[in-house]
This record gives structure tokens, sequence and C-alpha cells, in this order.
């Protein structure tokens, strides 16, 4: 029998990963902060950047 060992590299970063937890962790504080029981869809919209205005601001900084 043969065996196989496999390493893994703790140093290698899954960026589109890192994004989707920094944007539900956005989504999370909003949701725990909010009056209201959801978060209304434009609301949603708003924090994820959906119409890409906090891009364009920051681009400009």
């Amino acid at each position: 029998m043969s065996s196989v060992t496999v390493t893994c590299d703790a140093t290698v970063q899954d960026r589109v990963a890192l994004v989707e937890i920094e944007l539900i962790g956005e989504l999370m504080i909003a949701a725990a902060a909010a009056s209201e029981e959801r978060l209304s869809p434009d609301r949603i919209d708003e924090l994820l950047d959906v119409d890409g205005r906090r891009r364009e601001r920051s681009a400009e900084r």
C-alpha cells in the first residue's frame, strides 16, 4: 500500500472568501444594530455596495 501525504499551506489566502466574510460581518453588525426586526432589501443592498457608490467614493480619495 502507498500512503498519500497532504500538505496545507496556511499562508494561502482566498481573496474572494475573505471579502465574503467581511461582507457577512458587516451585515451581521448592521442587523444587530437595527431597530427593526429585519433589514430591508434596500439597506442590504446599501451595505453590500450593490450600486458601487462606496467603491467610487474610496477611489476618489
